[in-house]
């Protein structure tokens, strides 16, 4: 018999390390090859964690509520084989530098690389240096300001402050330790007023993707100033051509065809006319995105909300649009979305109409700078033109609601573009295959 550790597995390239959520398997019992055996929640997603091995559990060596970093060994598993190197599923990991610096090193796409904490900590200092989420988390916690921050000498690459560094500082830190004078005044935090609770009242914990979603969107509402434009496309057309095609799309591809991916094309499409809608705030830069990467809110059983990433977009036709669109929501549902699969989105659609609202005001996914609601389609009377004049006609509509951030996007683009937006469904191709 041979023994083989089971590390960390890498899970996303910005995702360092994991929390253990819970073990499905014991000490002692047999498992498979790929058979999941624990699961894992990393600041993206919770995901079931496969063997990678098959044999017996020996030994856990990272217990529930746990935080591993890739790489590292989580349990011993013993085998029939040869002894082997540690595994992550693939090959032994490779000699690199530290999780921790490398993580400091990559530019997040998530909330955390373009705001600062509640305690003023930026990604970039004044004085040029860069500071890490995962120690812009630690100083929120431990009310350590960018004064003190600086102070610090870092043993990282080119003398940036690693988790180490500062979790040693905080265990040397002086109470009441004070920000030095220079530091400019930071803006009044108001706290929200106490609730009153009484006997009748349930009081129930938010669970962890439900904190990350309310802090998220805290911060979106104060980095972005965010103003919302409205069309009415008349989508007569689209609908009309749906109905035509999706009973044959559905007996030929054993998938439905819904609106969504029709109203994601015309997204992309207005996207490639106005490619300043696809941008994100660096400081005082405006990065121009290459990759034209559409997330897609969905809604959970659980209430909560996630946003997977379709990625190039706007390379894909309608069917493969219309093929990503339903497998990302189904495996939405079912928690088996890969880490990778909700980050690096430059665009974000919420699909309001699917919950019967008619329009709505989202919320921009930083460090994106817009978000399109889409609304229910409803049959309306309108004011048809035709060469014989104006007549009454039904007509099916939608509102479109567009998001963005005026710090980089004025009224008039975020106002065309949503006019485009609409100019492609009231334009579309009642004669189109897919």
């Amino acid at each position: 018999m041979a023994t083989v550790e089971m590390v960390m597995p890498k899970m996303g390239e910005s995702v360092m390390e994991g929390t253990v959520l819970s073990w499905m398997k014991s000490v002692g019992e047999t498992i498979e090859e790929d058979e999941s055996i624990l699961e894992v929640a990393t600041d993206k997603v919770d995901t079931e964690i496969p063997s990678t091995h098959a044999g017996v559990l020996k030994e856990i060596l990272a217990q529930e509520g746990d935080v591993i970093e890739v790489g590292k060994p989580i349990a011993i598993i013993e085998t029939d084989g040869a002894s082997s190197e540690p595994s992550n599923g693939s090959s032994a990991p490779e000699p690199q530098q530290d999780p921790v610096e490398k993580a400091e090193e990559i530019l997040e796409t998530a909330m955390a690389t373009t705001s600062s904490n509640g305690n003023g900590v930026p990604r970039v200092s004044d004085s040029g240096k860069f500071y890490s989420p995962l120690v812009r988390s630690i100083a929120k916690e431990e009310n350590i300001s960018i004064a003190e921050l600086d102070t610090l000498s870092g043993s990282g690459k080119e003398g940036r402050v690693t988790k180490n560094d500062i979790l040693a500082y905080v265990k040397t830190r002086k109470p009441g330790a004070t920000p030095a004078p220079s530091t400019p005044a930071q803006p009044t935090v108001h706290q929200p007023a106490p609730v009153a609770v009484s006997g009748a009242d349930e009081i129930i914990e938010m669970d962890r993707m439900r904190k990350m979603i309310a802090e998220r969107m805290v911060a979106s509402k104060h980095i972005s100033p965010h103003v919302t434009s409205f069309v009415e496309a008349d989508v007569s057309k689209v609908v009309a051509w749906r109905n035509k095609t999706k009973e044959s799309f559905k007996a030929r591809e054993g998938e439905s065809l819904t609106f969504t991916p029709i109203l994601i094309e015309a997204i992309v499409r207005a996207i490639k006319d106005f490619p300043m809608i696809n941008v994100q705030v660096d400081g005082d830069k405006i990065v121009k995105k290459g990759a034209i990467n559409i997330g897609m809110a969905t809604a959970l059983p659980s209430g909560n909300l996630i946003v997977p990433v379709i990625h190039n977009a706007d390379q894909l036709s309608l069917l493969g649009l219309t093929k990503k669109v339903n497998d990302l929501a189904k495996r939405a549902r079912e928690n088996k979305l890969k880490p990778d699969e909700l980050q690096g989105g430059t665009y974000t659609v919420s699909n309001v109409g699917s919950f019967g609202n008619v329009m709505g005001t989202p919320i921009i996914m930083q460090p994106q700078v817009a978000i399109m609601a889409l609304g229910a389609i409803q049959k309306k009377p309108s004011v048809v033109e035709t060469p014989e004049g104006d007549l009454i006609g039904i007509r099916s509509k939608m509102f479109l609601s567009h998001s963005y951030d005026h710090r980089v996007v004025d009224g008039a683009l975020g106002g065309m573009f949503v006019r485009k937006v609409a100019d492609y469904l009231e334009a579309f191709d009642l004669e189109r295959t897919v």
